[in-house]
């Protein structure tokens, strides 16, 4: 029975990244266009900045956000 729990919280988890590098991915363009100057300053700082140009931002990133409730 825990093998089977193992298996399940290890398939969570690889969905969970996939999830994370999709959103990555769609906002990348966004992120290096309009927020190159937090880049550094970590995700919440990038978050903020992209929040800030919502208006900007491509399709697929405001997708992102929004359907991670930002």
């Amino acid at each position: 029975m825990s093998r089977i729990l193992v298996v399940m919280s290890l398939a969570v988890l690889a969905s969970a990244a996939q999830a994370q590098q999709v959103g990555h991915d769609a906002c990348a363009r966004d992120v290096s266009r309009l927020c190159r100057a937090v880049m550094n300053d970590g995700d919440q700082a990038v978050l903020a900045c992209l929040k800030e140009h919502r208006a900007r931002l491509s399709k697929a990133c405001e997708k992102v956000l929004t359907e991670h409730g930002q």
